[in-house]
């Protein structure tokens, strides 16, 4: 049984790392709404750090990190897990990140985590990863 998590107006770092906790407890997740995650702090800020995260590296060589929101949220679990073992890689593959929500999920209860939600957040400064990716030059 999959559980969904409504990823829409959540921390992305909060919502990652309940989400890399329970995978590695071996809990299959998916996570809809990836584009209305967002992140907490100024508009400039974040987004100066995300496009440097994106030019770092080199076009042979990486480090690579991608422009598509659903990417960027799996990235991001992907650092909270030990990915490059071999019970990471599959530990890795239980969670699947979709932008909006696909056919086969609509009917289903999507959980909404608490601790991750915006309301906790106590500035109103904050970014979508939506806006973020398209400034990156994303067509999602």
């Amino acid at each position: 049984m999959v559980t969904v998590i409504d990823g829409e107006n959540l921390l992305l770092g909060r919502m990652c790392s309940i989400v890399a906790q329970r995978i590695l407890a071996g809990e299959e997740i998916a996570i809809t709404n990836a584009e209305k995650v967002i992140i907490s702090g100024s508009r400039a800020m974040v987004m100066e750090e995300y496009y440097v995260k994106r030019v770092r590296g080199s076009v042979e060589g990486g480090p690579f990190y991608p422009r598509r929101p659903d990417q960027i949220v799996k990235r991001t679990i992907r650092g909270m897990i030990p990915y490059k073992t071999r019970s990471g890689a599959a530990t890795f593959r239980r969670v699947k990140v979709y932008v909006g929500v696909p056919y086969e999920l609509k009917d289903v209860d999507a959980e909404i985590l608490e601790t991750a939600h915006r309301n906790r957040l106590s500035s109103a400064r904050y970014i979508t990863i939506g806006a973020i990716s398209t400034n990156l030059g994303a067509k999602y």
